[in-house]
């Protein structure tokens, strides 16, 4: 069995390697993304392993040709690829999961930053600027968290945050029974109002997309907190703004952002990234923001990696594959 991996890291060959010999797969591996360009890659490959590039019509079809029955994205997220299509012409999608440990720990870690005012102490440090004006912080403890989202990551992050002492609230559509002994499930208008600082686990889809927008601002608490460590669709990145520069918002931690896909992972030092958005955002005093890292652990790549084989190869000898989309 052979598979075609695209976007491949030096920090993933290591995995590739060792996981192709354990599973017995030919592994065909490149660091360029996908495309037309370099398509003939999959020639006698029965799966491909892709990661967040957009996988669009064109590309599945020539794909298609070459007898691929699997494309495989190492992330959680798969909305860059149109798997309508794909389901059409009999090639199965799928997605992996990885230790939800590691984005759990890294919200926590950006809830601490955020209420504590760290990007201004650290920025102010290297300019030698020890005063106290400023910075003084919250204590999580006197807090109310409200939690969007209770899936394997939001269960962690609500796991994680009932050792501070703090009320949480929490929403999903799906109630866990194993959530409740730490927070209060309750309806988004009760979070939005009560909440002193809001952190979003959902996936992005139709039903989340600006999920926090223009009038669900307004619902908040004014100086609320607003994290974001799922997918960048689920802010209205122009009314965040708004409600930052008004002081509706006290203050964000972001991972994730809007048209983050033509930026993150590539090096723009000597370059403008065209992100006008963004350049406000980062230009912020109380806004944190990171190039979408809350995965990024030894854990969680050699996880990805796995999956995405695991699941190539479950898919084409016909075995359940929990990752399957469509």
């Amino acid at each position: 069995m052979k598979i075609a991996a695209f976007s491949c890291r030096e920090d993933e060959i290591g995995y590739f390697e060792g996981y192709g010999k354990q599973y017995g797969i030919d592994l065909v591996w490149t660091s360029n993304a996908p495309g037309l360009d370099n398509a003939k890659l999959v020639e006698g490959c029965q799966a491909v392993s892709v990661i967040t590039t957009p996988i669009a019509e064109d590309l599945i079809r020539v794909w298609h040709k070459y007898g691929i029955k699997v494309i495989s994205t190492r992330t959680v997220g798969y909305e860059h690829i149109h798997y309508q299509l794909a389901a059409s012409l009999g090639i199965t999608v799928s997605n992996v999961s990885y230790s939800a440990h590691t984005v759990a720990e890294y919200t926590v870690m950006c809830i601490l930053m955020a209420i504590r005012r760290m990007k201004t102490i650290m920025t102010r440090y290297i300019g030698q600027d020890y005063s106290l004006k400023q910075v003084r912080g919250r204590e999580l403890c006197h807090m109310t968290i409200g939690v969007i989202g209770t899936g394997q990551i939001g269960e962690n992050v609500i796991a994680n945050l009932s050792g501070f002492g703090c009320k949480i609230l929490a929403y999903d559509p799906y109630p866990k029974e194993t959530v409740k002994k730490y927070a209060e499930y309750v309806s988004l208008d009760r979070l939005w109002s009560a909440s002193d600082l809001i952190t979003l686990h959902a996936p992005a889809t139709e039903e989340t997309y600006h999920l926090i927008d223009e009038e669900t601002l307004k619902q908040m608490k004014d100086g609320v907190i607003l994290i974001n460590a799922a997918r960048g669709s689920l802010i209205h990145t122009t009314a965040l703004i708004a409600a930052l520069e008004s002081g509706k918002v006290g203050a964000a931690a972001l991972d994730v952002l809007e048209e983050e896909g033509k930026i993150y992972y590539k090096d723009f030092k000597y370059a403008a990234t065209g992100h006008h958005e963004m350049a406000i955002l980062q230009a912020m005093p109380q806004v944190l923001m990171t190039p979408h890292t809350a995965f990024f652990t030894d854990e969680a790549v050699s996880d990805m990696i796995e999956y995405s084989i695991s699941s190539c190869l479950k898919t084409l000898t016909g075995e359940n594959n929990p990752w399957k989309i469509n």
